[in-house]
């Protein structure tokens, strides 16, 4: 890949986290994330469901800040997240599954049933978390590889991971 693809790849990753658009990653985007989640499921913040969301995410972001925030200044900037969490995760995919599975079985837990979720369900979580409708469709219906109607915790997570740990 060269490298005008690489820098096009890391931007749409960045993007995907940083909800607000404010040019930097922090908590908020993550409970941004789990407020639009449980609006597109339509969960309030007190359910069990709401509750879990914002844990995960809560989660997610002290397992992000811990890898990529180098300053300390509870903010993720794009160099921190290129030099810290791509370049850390990418050396250490289980290290990005591991953070990300409280979120993601969160997600699960708002968006299906029985640790499971049908790919229309994944395609309305990831279009919730600002991903275009066209890629959370391709995407959504690659999950299902078997093509049983159902994507597993653990699809969604190593699936996750991969997007997340780009190659140079």
């Amino acid at each position: 890949m060269d490298s005008a693809e690489y820098e096009r790849r890391i931007a749409a990753r960045f993007a995907t986290f940083d909800q607000d658009g404010n040019g930097y990653i922090s908590r908020e985007d993550f409970s941004t994330a789990a407020a639009a989640l449980c609006t597109e499921f339509g969960a309030t913040a007190r359910s069990e469901q709401g509750q879990a969301l914002y844990i995960g995410a809560e989660a997610f972001w002290q397992g992000m800040a811990g890898i990529a925030d180098r300053d300390g200044d509870q903010r993720i900037t794009r160099d921190e997240f290129v030099g810290g969490a791509v370049k850390r995760l990418r050396d250490n995919p289980d290290r990005f599954a591991e953070i990300a599975r409280p979120f993601l079985h969160a997600v699960i837990g708002v968006a299906g049933a029985d640790a499971t979720v049908p790919p229309d369900a994944a395609g309305r979580a990831l279009r919730a978390l600002g991903v275009p409708e066209d890629v959370a469709t391709e995407v959504a219906a690659a999950l299902d590889a078997d093509g049983d109607g159902r994507v597993t915790e653990q699809e969604i997570v190593q699936a996750f991971a991969q997007y997340f740990t780009v190659p140079e």
